[in-house]
Parts: structure tokens; C-alpha cells; sequence
């Protein structure tokens, strides 16, 4: 399993969240069900693009076109979570971001819980097809 300096992971990254854990998440092996990592990635991604990007959705979308996850600890409930997000790399309608869930585990060590790189690609709310991402969110996503 890869190990992370997490103090050079988060200088790496100048956009984080804080991750709200629920009961709800928490599956029978008392830890948060793999399927809800999806969950605390996307809110972490729509919160970057809006509050980072200023992506404007009710214009121009996005949609999801590959996602891989690494899950390298379990959460439990009485972990503490934080997202991390930046992007990667900028084509002509899609782009990467990287996104991590780190935090603090109950016995207090500092850890990453897991690992995502998805592809999001622009699209036409209407015709629901690929558009170049538009310039203002192409020059702020370059530096993040």
C-alpha cells in the first residue's frame, strides 16, 4: 500500500472540504460502505467547481466520464474527514481532477482514507453533447 507525507499532500492542494460522516453511512461492518465514498467525492468536486471555479452549471454542465477510486483505510464514524481537489490536466472538453479523503482516525493519527481521479467532461445542457470547457473556468481550473 502507498504511503503519503500527508504535510506535502495538503501543500499540494490549495482546495479542501470537510466531510460530514452520517449513521446512515455506516455499513455492517461498521465502517462507510464503499458505494458513499462516490458520495464524498462528488460533494467534494461540485463544491470546487462552484466555490474555486465559479463553474456556472445552469450554463454549461458537467458529467462524470471515468472515475477510479483507491480505498486504502476504512472510515469509520468517529473519524473526522476532510477532501482534498485539484486539477490535473485540461483538454478541450474534459478535464481531471485528483481528489483525496484524509483526516484524523478515533485513536487520533492522521491518515488518507482514499484516493480518486476522475474525468469530468463539459457538456450542453441541451444537446447533452461535449463542449470546449469554457475560457474563465479553463484559465481558473490551470491553476489550482
Amino acid at each position: 500500500m502507498r504511503t503519503y507525507d500527508l504535510a506535502q499532500l495538503r501543500a499540494t492542494f490549495s482546495f479542501s472540504c470537510p466531510i460530514q460522516l452520517r449513521f446512515s453511512d455506516i455499513d455492517g461492518y461498521l465502517h462507510v460502505n464503499n458505494g458513499v465514498y462516490f458520495s464524498y467525492f462528488e460533494h467534494a468536486r461540485s463544491l470546487f467547481l462552484y466555490q474555486t471555479i465559479g463553474w456556472d452549471v445552469l450554463s454549461v454542465g458537467t458529467v462524470v466520464g471515468r472515475i477510479e477510486i483507491d480505498y486504502l483505510r476504512p472510515i469509520h464514524l468517529q473519524d473526522q474527514v476532510e477532501a482534498l481537489v485539484k486539477c490535473t490536466r485540461l483538454g478541450n472538453t474534459s478535464f481531471d481532477l485528483e481528489q483525496f479523503l484524509i483526516g484524523r482516525g478515533s485513536n487520533g493519527e492522521e491518515q488518507v482514507f482514499a484516493s480518486c481521479k476522475c474525468v469530468l467532461v463539459s457538456v450542453d445542457k441541451e444537446a447533452l453533447i461535449p463542449v470546449p470547457i469554457p475560457n474563465p473556468f479553463r484559465e481558473k481550473l490551470g491553476t489550482t
